[in-house]
């Protein structure tokens, strides 16, 4: 019995105390930004946020990201992968095409993204499609006053290829957008 006793003392320290710590070291000296979050800044050093989390905008002169069923709430991530046949689904499409008619009167809903009337399989994600965010180009642009043009350059600045050149979409992180456009805005 003390020989299990003991034996499961040490692997508590070596597996709960020693491992975690090397893990973290070797983590804080070969990434350090990623071993603390992947954070983003702003100008004046205060975070705002993740780049692996997305973020909900709420005014209408940012850029808006996908839908997230968990309100963007990393501690809950998923998402409820409603068939296409769920009422529940089709209810949720239904008003954020309403809400899409209502923002942007500019563009029609049949040329929105399906991207940006989607979830993601996490409701985190903090990308949307080039596409996506030029199709919101007329709305912040009636509303900011900065021409279409500058926008248009803006989300083109702010557009990631694909990793390695090979693997997934392009995209465009929302909030690296959002921060560009209140400095451009700031400028003005």
């Amino acid at each position: 019995m003390w020989v299990a006793i003991r034996a499961g003392l040490v692997f508590l320290v070596l597996c709960g105390l020693i491992y975690p710590l090397v893990c973290t070291g070797v983590a804080q000296v070969l990434m350090p930004g990623r071993a603390n979050g992947s954070l983003i800044e702003s100008a004046d050093g205060a975070v705002v946020g993740s780049e692996l989390i997305g973020q909900k905008f709420e005014d209408p002169k940012h850029f808006q990201s996908r839908v997230s069923s968990i309100d963007y709430k990393a501690e809950a991530s998923g998402s409820n992968n409603y068939a296409p046949s769920n009422p529940a689904l089709q209810e949720r499409m239904e008003a954020s095409i309403e809400e899409w008619n209502k923002l942007n009167p500019e563009v029609p809903s049949g040329q929105v993204p399906l991207a940006l009337l989607t979830n993601s399989g996490s409701g985190l994600d903090p990308h949307i499609t080039p596409e996506s965010a030029r199709v919101q180009v007329p709305r912040i642009s009636r509303l900011t006053g900065v021409s279409a043009a500058q926008l248009e350059q803006l989300v083109d600045d702010h557009t990631e290829g694909r990793d390695l050149g090979l693997f997934g979409e392009p995209r465009v992180h929302v909030l690296k957008l959002n921060m560009a456009l209140d400095v451009l805005l700031a400028g003005k």
